[in-house]
């Protein structure tokens, strides 16, 4: 499953550079599928939605940082542990139960964000 930052988060930004997947923005940032990825031109999201991989998308959140559920893959392939769970001092990166996913699928999610 995904993770996602709850309201208990406090802005320090810990948690942004460590996402390999740039899945992780401030609050009232605007996010790319392209961010930190090798994903240009159409890109179908989880919910079927068709967007634009360079394109800007609007905000998740405009309190506190958040998560791009399309892009998080929980640092599978990358870590063995979600980075920013790992250095989060309030922990307030917590599993997404929203977004729940098998090992396999978000395996699959990175490869396709990374066009392996």
């Amino acid at each position: 499953m995904a993770i996602k930052i709850t309201d208990v988060c406090i802005n320090c930004g810990a948690c942004e550079p460590e996402c390999p997947n740039g899945a992780i923005y401030a609050n009232g940032d605007n996010w790319k599928m392209a961010d930190k990825t090798g994903v240009h031109g159409s890109y179908t999201l989880m919910d079927g939605a068709v967007v634009d991989g360079d394109a800007s998308q609007a905000a998740v959140s405009n309190d506190y940082f958040y998560i791009v559920t399309d892009k998080c893959t929980e640092c599978k392939g990358f870590h063995d542990e979600p980075q920013c769970a790992s250095v989060c001092p309030v922990d307030c990166c917590l599993p997404d139960l929203d977004h729940v996913e098998t090992e396999e699928s978000l395996l699959a999610k990175k490869a396709k964000l990374h066009l392996e």
